[in-house]
């Protein structure tokens, strides 16, 4: 394992190396004038009608300066008009006379060299349609750089160029794409008229797939796609929330608001229980690692969205076999921006964004928390008569005189001489605070026809919603590829990525909301406020939990390739690759030794651990591409790759600290050091794999796909499987019965059926585990070894068997498309812990014992509604329906898992059901005083909440548990509109979700548990009283007398919802604007997102779930972090 740091710190070395040579190489590219001594001289100088040459000759006689140049620069017909120089640079003054006149000038041994630029070549034109009106906003692409440009309200464009041959490809939404190529040379200026003909369709756009690219139209399986293009006009963070919404059959859960928060992917429903559902991401052909790190980060958090020419998500067996054992849960391809073939350009994409909380929890304030506090005392004796009666409950007003102003026992002073409070604290005012983000992309890209490079700069800064969280990071990419020879081609990647973050432990989330409004944030003295001083109160102080809980994470990412391309034939080429994902994460922990609750009693604590995660992808690709006659179409590949992963961490902690100097910078000062703990593991894959397509007369498809893995992840008896797939496409709408319909644009027909793997799990599950365990004998502890788990030989991958069947459709010359899917997985041989007799030493053993199937649709529809030259409107529709089922389980025997805050149930795994599912009480109200006597029965008292006894059976136990709900949703989507009006355009982006439900945790402190004991829900206000006895909240009463800690109905709560995701205004500058000043493209845009909510859900979020990394506990809310509504400003300008 030590061999993983000096790898690392060599790929940092190399890395910038990279760096600075291609700064100095793009500066070069750019050709910036540089000023030296001569230059940087000042003068005082002031001309009226005055040529250039006159100039020219009075700074020579006034300064030392001497010129040099000769007469064809014609420097007599320069003229300056009324100028003035005040203490200018002989720099400025000559940029000024010659910016525009295509003279440059450099210093050369104190002489100052003027000399003849060659003017660049333009391009200029109108785009229009068959009746001759402009397409306002048409998109102008030059394929060898790969910019792109705007016409304006008139259709009409203008753009520099180098000299040189360019391929134009001119495209506006619902027309048909024109390819034009020419010529330029210096200085000279080529007219364009462009005339588009409506669409028949978009089939000839290339799709990235496993290992390959396809055109749209030759596609057999479930592909989605995002372009940069979209990416550009939303201001995200990660690929995650890039896809939210995007893609039918892509469920994208934003959990948390915290920066830089994992969201979770599910790709058609979940595939297993105790393994990952994460997909497998794949950069640039490069793997990555598939397991999560601390906090649910992933490597794939760390490509900015910025940097993405494209995001393909495959969906079904047919196009996921190709990755075999690690395709089950879909893969997401992510393709970067690279660098561009006509020299050098300059792009920087900004965004700063301002965000506040807007939906709060509504808490008591300090009158009613003390109202709650003085019915709970006065009904005590009713719930415990003898307690009551021996004085273990103190009256409210006898404990607040000990807190009054100028009391004598040294107790803060928390009321008046009236028992009135002194203070009304908002501790979620306190908490809050206005967010700053800020997001930096600065790219230099290059090159020429045979060789392209890109070195890509970002920096993220960010501060939480809740005070004390923040994020930054620090981001650079370089690629390049070379044309070697005619049959040689090179290339490769690197990525680094540098991300510190300041975290915030449960309680200080948990704080907010528990908190007791009668204290202060800090005394008047300005300490902290101890918030447990209160006689019955246990909530610490949530601002100081904010600002001495110090814990932050540190990530270093890298993820590189380099690869070469052999062409023996046009149409046979070998590819090889060496890629790398190499991570590591570091924690650095330490609670002051005066924070209450979390280490006062320790005088401090400190720890720290760290994970180094390291992977090597080696890869080697046979791709064959011929046309036979007219009729067929060949496409195939054979492959071969070899994975190798490694994992080392190491944890230490101690407490004991004399002060807070130290913290966890030297573990050695804590005087009572813990025992520190350390794990290493490795295993490696090797793969065979191939695919074939085909297709006859461009209507009939075929696509054969099969991989064989081997993983030593298992045993020598299932260590290998094998994955095919298969699929069939007809497009029907070449038929000559449809091929000239007016109204069919496009027909296609698609079906596959397939297998792949989730072979993600845990290193060495197959073998008996071994681990360490402790005994004292005396004053001294001894350590041995044994054995912490049963071996399983039998051990095999889950494997899932996907059918599939599509349909696409466009009518109306491509205004309406529509691509509809059905689908059936079953996942079999799901991997889960069964029961063994205890005798055996151990509850359970691993064994694959399980199945689960998903069934679902997936509708995609665009349309668009007007199409003119000045004026379009599109809208999106993504909808997405699933339905997921526990197939079987160990002898039918039901898993249940425990939930948050003391709660007896939570979800359950049960077949029939799906995996989401909430077990639980039924809630029927509250007892009254005419059902004492049945209350009785059951050991209540009129006041106490009434659960259903299900099973008759006179009494409340597990017994009488239902299934309460499901953490899935029926159908989620997204709903998309984009208008644009001259070179203006606006977006509203809305996402939906219905048909699931979420477990409210915090309804047991809020609502359930009343007294003194923490601040409450206003629907208390609402608690049983004689005189309102027909509600479902139990009579407040003192936290010692007790609480229902059961998970029921009135917990469950709807997680339905419609969000304003995001919208956006944009103004995309006119290229007759902005292309004198030399630059290309330029965009402006402010955008406001999570801008409303509409759900029924109490808490601040239903998008969420405290239990992120336990798919299997459903959704469910203890303490989260609120997401904020944000108001973005952005630019985006390329030069």
């Amino acid at each position: 394992m030590n061999s993983a740091i000096p790898l690392w710190r060599q790929l940092m070395r190399i890395t910038g190396i990279i760096m600075i040579a291609v700064v100095l190489a793009s500066q070069l590219l750019l050709a910036e004038n540089t000023s030296g001594q001569v230059l940087n001289k000042r003068l005082d100088l002031s001309y009226n009608h005055t040529d250039a040459y006159t100039v020219l000759r009075d700074i020579e006689q006034k300064t030392s300066v001497n010129f040099a140049f000769t007469d064809h620069l014609d420097l007599e017909r320069i003229i300056v008009q009324d100028v003035h120089f005040r203490h200018e640079r002989v720099y400025d003054i000559l940029n000024f006379l010659f910016e525009n006149n295509h003279i440059g000038f450099e210093e050369q041994s104190g002489t100052i060299m003027l000399y003849k630029i060659q003017a660049p070549g333009r391009l200029i034109g109108r785009i229009t349609d068959e009746n001759h009106v402009p397409l306002a906003g048409a998109t102008i692409r030059i394929a060898e750089t790969g910019r792109s440009y705007s016409a304006d309200a008139e259709g009409k464009f203008s753009i520099n160029v180098r000299r040189g041959t360019y391929t134009l490809e001119i495209s506006y939404l619902s027309y048909q794409q024109v390819r034009r190529q020419v010529t330029v040379e210096d200085d000279q200026e080529i007219s364009l008229d462009i005339v588009l003909a409506e669409a028949v369709g978009d089939l000839d756009e290339v799709v990235v797939v496993g290992y390959g690219v396809q055109r749209k139209s030759d596609i057999t399986g479930a592909v989605g796609s995002v372009r940069g293009e979209t990416l550009e006009k939303y201001a995200v963070t990660n690929v995650e929330q890039a896809l939210s919404g995007r893609i039918p059959g892509v469920d994208v859960s934003v959990n948390s608001g915290q920066p830089g928060g994992t969201p979770r992917i599910q790709i058609r429903g979940a595939t297993s229980v105790s393994n990952t559902n994460d997909p497998l991401y794949v950069v640039d052909g490069v793997m990555l690692n598939v397991e999560r790190l601390a906090g649910s980060t992933h490597s794939i958090n760390f490509i900015d969205p910025s940097n993405i020419e494209s995001i393909e998500v495959l969906k079904d067996a047919s196009a996921t076999a190709i990755y075999g054992a690690r395709g089950a849960n879909g893969v997401v391809l992510i393709t970067t921006k690279k660098g561009s073939r006509d020299g050098g350009h300059v792009a920087y994409q900004g965004y700063t964004s301002f965000g506040d909380v807007t939906r709060r929890l509504d808490l008591m304030n300090a009158d009613e928390f003390l109202t709650v506090e003085d019915i709970a005392y006065q009904n005590a004796e009713k719930f415990d008569p003898t307690g009551f009666g021996r004085g273990q409950y103190e009256d409210p007003l006898v404990k607040r005189r000990r807190f009054v102003i100028g009391n004598t026992l040294g107790n803060p002073e928390l009321f008046d001489e009236s028992l009135a409070p002194l203070y009304d604290t908002d501790w979620q005012d306190e908490a809050f605070q206005t967010t700053v983000t800020q997001n930096h992309n600065l790219s230099f890209t290059g090159g020429d026809q045979n060789t392209t490079f890109g070195l890509f700069l970002t920096y993220r800064d960010e501060d939480g919603a809740v005070k004390g969280s923040w994020l930054d990071r620090y981001s650079a990419r370089f690629s390049f590829e070379s044309k070697l020879k005619p049959w040689l081609t090179a290339g490769g990647g690197i990525n680094y990525n540098k991300q510190r973050e300041r975290l915030l432990e449960g309680w200080t989330l948990r704080s907010i909301f528990q908190n007791i409004p009668i204290m202060p944030v800090k005394y008047p003295d300005g300490t902290w406020a101890d918030t447990e001083i209160y006689p019955g109160v246990e909530s610490p102080n949530q601002q100081q939990y904010a600002a001495e809980d110090n814990r932050l994470r540190g990530t270093q990412d890298i993820l590189g390739n380099i690869y070469a391309m052999v062409h023996f034939t046009p149409k046979l080429y070998w590819k090889t690759m060496v890629a790398t994902n190499s991570i590591r994460q570091e924690m650095k922990n330490y609670a002051g030794k005066d924070v209450p609750k979390l280490s006062e009693t320790q005088g401090g604590i400190a720890s720290l651990s760290a994970l180094t995660a390291e992977t090597w992808q080696f890869e080697n690709l046979l791709n064959y591409q011929n046309t036979f006659g007219e009729a067929h179409r060949l496409d195939a590949i054979l492959g071969q790759s070899l994975l190798t992963s490694n994992r080392f961490s190491n944890n230490s902690t101690t407490w004991g600290f004399l002060d807070d100097y130290y913290q966890y910078n030297n573990l050695g000062t804590g005087s009572n050091p813990r025992p520190s703990g350390s794990s290493a593991s490795k295993y490696s894959m090797a793969s065979f794999f191939g695919r074939v397509n085909y297709s006859l007369h461009d209507k009939y498809l075929l696509t054969a796909t099969g991989r064989f893995d081997g993983s030593s992840k298992f045993g020598k008896s299932h260590r290998y499987g094998f994955f095919p797939s298969v699929a069939l496409g007809w497009m029907v709408s070449e038929e000559n019965f449809l091929k000239d319909h007016r109204t069919i644009s496009n027909l296609k027909l698609r079906t596959s059926y397939g297998l792949t793997g989730n072979s993600e799990i845990a290193n060495y599950q197959y073998e008996a585990g071994l681990g360490s365990y402790a005994a004292v004998f005396g004053n001294s502890r001894a350590v041995g070894i044994g054995l912490s788990g049963l071996a399983n030989s039998d051990l095999k991958w889950e494997t899932n068997k996907q059918f599939d069947i599509g349909i696409e459709l466009s009518l109306f010359n491509n205004r309406l498309n529509v691509e509809m899917d059905l689908y059936r997985r079953v996942s079999t041989d799901m991997l889960l812990n069964r029961p063994v007799p205890r005798s055996s030493g151990f509850a359970t053993v691993y064994q694959n014992i399980g199945n689960m199937g998903n069934k679902g649709l997936e509708l995609a529809l665009s349309a668009y509604p007007v199409q003119r030259a000045s004026f379009s409107w599109r809208t999106d529709l993504n909808w997405s329906l699933n339905r997921n089922e526990v197939l079987k389980l160990h002898d039918g025997a039901d898993i249940l898992l425990g939930t948050a805050a003391g709660s007896s149930t939570g979800s359950i795994i049960r077949e029939g059901l799906p995996v989401n599912s909430f077990l639980g009480f039924v809630r029927l109200g509250t007892w009254s005083n005419d059902e004492a006597d049945e209350a009785a029965r059951y050991n209540r008292r009129p006041g106490d909440i009434k659960f259903q006894d299900t099973n008759g059976d006179g009494a409340i136990t597990t017994d009488d548990q239902v299934i309460l709900g499901k953490g899935l949703p029926d159908g989620y989507g997204s709903f998309v509109n984009t208008l644009t009006y001259g070179n203006f355009d606006l977006s509203l982006d809305i996402q939906f979700q219905y048909g699931n439900k979420v477990m409210w945790e915090m309804m047991a402190v809020l609502e359930d548990r009343t007294g003194a004991y923490n601040n409450m829900l206003r629907s208390v206000k609402n608690a049983w009283t004689p005189e309102n006895q027909h509600t479902v909240i139990a009579q407040s009463k003192p936290l010692a007398v007790g609480y229902d800690t059961k998970n029921d109905t009135h917990r469950l709560k709807d997680g339905s919802f419609i969000r304003g995701r995001n919208l956006m205004l944009g103004y995309n500058f006119p290229s007759r604007w902005i292309s004198a000043r030399h630059i290309q493209s330029l965009r402006v845009y402010a955008a406001t997102q999570n801008f409303f909510l509409i759900s029924d859900y109490p808490g601040y979020d239903p998008e969420v779930s405290s239990f992120s990394e336990e798919f299997s506990r459903g959704r469910a809310s203890y303490g989260d972090y609120p997401k904020p509504r944000l108001f973005v400003l952005g630019l985006n300008i390329t030069l």
